[in-house]
């Protein structure tokens, strides 16, 4: 099948990568190698009462000044703002965010105020910034996001019910450290919805205006990783094996988006997210076979190619009837593994779909959809289909 190639492209990736059991106890030496003296922990309000911020409080000893702690799932701009003014009274000097997105992206924003000054609001926007930010380590305690490699945040205004991007290759942590004994508590649903949301950022970036072929290499093998692992890491949350195969499959996903872009399974994604409260995961897993259907014709070729890596087989059919093989592998692997499969299931009001069509022709992640929308009737549709 016909294959279409980026002939042109910048593909980044700064972050050192620690991966292994037990590799979260060798924080305390990278904060060393970024010269850093005073630690702060950026975590959540569930998470700092377990024992996993406990492991990493000990490995920094008395490099710790402190641990923010106010992190809620849907980071807002003010929790943003609260944790950088506790920050500067401590006299901090690197951040090590321990948890999912919501506490990477809220570190990689008290990391902007810290440097920059100000509150959150005044560094709104894309490329910004003009030099490096306070240092970040990353240890994730979900396989999912791979915001641990990404250069952007998402942090929802909470008043406006709307989710805020900021985007600039200085917020890319310098450090991820992939422990899979940090991800063993996390529950079958969350487990599930996390990588879910890793699965669409390698199937975005495969189908993006902006795919290239290092990030396809990424993304290809994280779909191949997560087909496999993602079944046994919800079936049982005690597999070390495909808990730290998760954590490797989110990270290079991240890696692949963040080079070639997303598109319109997360454009429509944030905006359910900020209007409904459903999670990320939850809401990509959903219409990621929507919106594929809907790209089908822009570049069935990268799909049947997806499709391939699910594990389908296509030998005699046409290269559309291939392509359409992606959708409907979604659909069955979100079954198998338990996920919501409209978005009644999880209270989004269909009164509310319009606007939400409307805010998503406003998304970023838009632009980069293989197949051009300027019309939030186009996206009103494929929101209807997943409802």
């Amino acid at each position: 099948m016909p294959y279409d190639v980026n002939l042109n492209f910048v593909f980044r990736f700064p972050t050192k990568i620690i991966f292994g059991p037990g590799a979260a106890k060798e924080v305390g030496m990278e904060v060393e190698e970024l010269k850093g003296t005073k630690a702060l922990i950026v975590t959540d309000r569930d998470l700092v009462k377990t024992d996993l911020v406990k492991i990493v409080r000990d490995a920094l000893g008395a490099k710790c000044v402190g641990t923010f702690s106010d992190v809620t799932p849907d980071t807002g701009v003010h929790i943003v703002n609260a944790g950088s003014e506790y920050g500067a009274a401590l006299g901090a000097d690197t951040l090590i965010s321990v948890g999912g997105g919501s506490a990477i992206d809220t570190a990689k924003g008290m990391a902007i105020c810290l440097t920059k000054g100000g509150r959150l609001e005044d560094h709104a926007g894309l490329n910004i910034l003009d030099g490096p930010v306070m240092p970040h380590i990353v240890i994730p305690t979900t396989a999912g996001t791979g915001s641990e490699v990404t250069y952007a945040a998402v942090i929802k205004d909470h008043e406006q019910k709307r989710k805020l991007l900021f985007a600039d290759n200085y917020l890319i942590p310098n450090v991820a450290i992939l422990d899979p004994n940090m991800t063993i508590g996390m529950p079958k649903g969350l487990t599930a919805a996390t990588g879910m949301d890793a699965l669409s950022h390698c199937i975005e970036a495969i189908h993006s205006m902006q795919s290239e072929p290092i990030a396809d290499a990424l993304a290809f093998h994280g779909i191949r990783m997560i087909r496999e692992f993602l079944p046994r890491a919800v079936e049982n949350g005690g597999d070390i094996i495909a808990r730290g195969q998760m954590l490797i499959a989110a990270t290079i996903a991240g890696a692949a988006f963040s080079n070639a872009q997303v598109g319109m399974v997360h454009a429509l994604a944030h905006c359910i997210g900020a209007r409904f409260g459903v999670p990320h995961g939850i809401a990509n897993s959903i219409l990621l076979p929507h919106c594929i259907l809907y790209n089908l014709d822009a570049c069935p070729d990268r799909y049947s190619r997806i499709a391939e890596a699910m594990g389908k087989e296509l030998r005699g059919m046409d290269l559309l009837k291939a392509a359409e093989q992606a959708a409907i592998a979604m659909w069955e692997f979100t079954k198998a593994i338990g996920m919501p499969q409209t978005l009644r299931e999880v209270n989004v009001e269909e009164s509310g779909l319009e606007q939400c069509a409307n805010d998503a022709l406003m998304d970023g992640a838009i632009v980069y959809n293989p197949k051009p929308i300027f019309d939030p009737a186009e996206i009103l549709k494929v929101y209807q289909k997943a409802f």
